[in-house]
């Protein structure tokens, strides 16, 4: 039997820019999605967000040099550039629209409806249609017109409030966080709307907001305040519940001890010849391990000062201590585990990371690298 990928037929429409939208086009064309980039004729921003930049041949004997943030998200797509102010492209858009099964958009509220391009308008002629919008705020309440860019909602959704050493400044996580996100939870909510569309028969708007999923993924540390009653703070590398789980210094440089229990508390102290710290009253159990962190991470790290890196790596993954190293990006991509994993992929000779999802059927669609722009008009 042919394995074929999990969304093979589906017809997607991308009106979408930058990360968050496109993140959702790229995941749903390696599922096996027919996704339909649909340009201004200067393309995705992105295109020109660099350096690095990427050169390639085409299929006409040029070359087009383009940002490797744009091959990041726009992998597995088509292109067709369209130039909304021209009556002729514009209705061959709404032709192909009215054809598609899932359209993804990132314009403002309201902007897309003096082209007709609305969810109002398209369900005229698509009733069928999973119409997904990605804004900063979603298309209601008093932010709903205001731009919104990840930068701005990690400081207002909480998140930066949390990252970065206690006595310093707050910190951005070292990707577009809430873009990515929400392109995963759009993935989601397209995926239940076509869901619900095979009992109803009727497409339906999804409304992807930014600043929503910013919120929704504040997990733990939401609880802590909602139920708890507590203001989380920045931590550095610490874990607020969990001791010990962050980072230790050892001879050359850093490494991850993470103790989710107290089996392996125990197992920690044994590899690193901390004899009697499991059973001592201040230390038995992860509350009083976290009433008195300061304490038993100093201890931890007077020990692990003394040896190298991948010498207590070793030993520690040997006791059935959760640890590792903290790798560079290259480290990372390097990595045995990530290489057998084949998640490294290089469709059309253009390096790229695949969707971390394994199927034991299905495969994924991964044969296409991102469009030239226009490539299919």
């Amino acid at each position: 039997m042919t394995q074929e990928s999990p969304l093979k037929g589906l017809k997607v429409i991308e009106l979408a820019r930058i990360l968050a939208g496109p993140w959702i086009g790229q995941t749903l064309a390696d599922l096996g999605a027919d996704v339909v980039k649909v340009e201004a004729p200067e393309g995705d921003d992105t295109r020109r967000w660099g350096p690095p930049f990427f050169e390639r041949p085409l299929k006409d004997g040029n070359t087009e040099t383009v940002a490797a943030y744009f091959h990041s998200a726009n992998r597995g797509k088509r292109s067709v550039t369209c130039d909304f102010s021209d009556p002729d492209a514009l209705a061959k858009l709404k032709e192909m629209i009215a054809e598609a099964d899932v359209l993804i958009e990132n314009f403002k509220v309201g902007g897309l409806r003096k082209f007709g391009l609305d969810y109002d308008s398209i369900a005229q002629i698509n009733p069928r249609l999973v119409y997904a919008s990605v804004t900063g705020f979603g298309q209601t309440g008093p932010r709903a017109k205001q731009p919104g860019y990840d930068f701005l909602m990690q400081g207002m959704s909480g998140i930066m409030h949390l990252t970065g050493d206690a006595d310093g400044e707050p910190q951005k996580v070292g990707v577009a966080w809430i873009d990515l996100f929400t392109g995963l939870y759009g993935v989601i909510g397209i995926q239940a709307a076509l869901a619900e569309r095979e009992r109803s028969g009727m497409g339906q708007h999804v409304d992807m907001s930014l600043l929503d999923c910013g919120i929704g993924v504040l997990a733990n540390q939401g609880a802590s305040h909602l139920l708890g009653g507590t203001q989380p703070k920045r931590m550095g590398n610490a874990h607020p519940s969990i001791v010990p789980y962050q980072v230790f210094p050892c001879a050359d440089g850093h490494f991850i001890i993470a103790c989710g229990n107290d089996r392996q508390f125990s197992a920690l102290c044994g590899a690193l010849g901390l004899d009697g710290l499991d059973s001592d009253p201040r230390f038995a159990t992860n509350p009083a391990r976290v009433e008195n962190r300061e304490d038993i991470c100093q201890r931890i790290s007077t020990v692990t000062t003394r040896h190298d890196k991948s010498d207590l790596i070793e030993r520690l993954e040997l006791a059935g201590v959760p640890v590792g190293p903290i790798n560079t990006i290259p480290e990372a991509l390097s990595e045995p585990q990530v290489v057998e994993r084949e998640l490294r992929i290089a469709p059309e000779g253009i390096a790229g990371i695949r969707t971390p999802i394994t199927f034991s059927r299905s495969v994924l669609a991964t044969d296409r690298a991102a469009p030239a722009l226009g490539q299919d008009d």
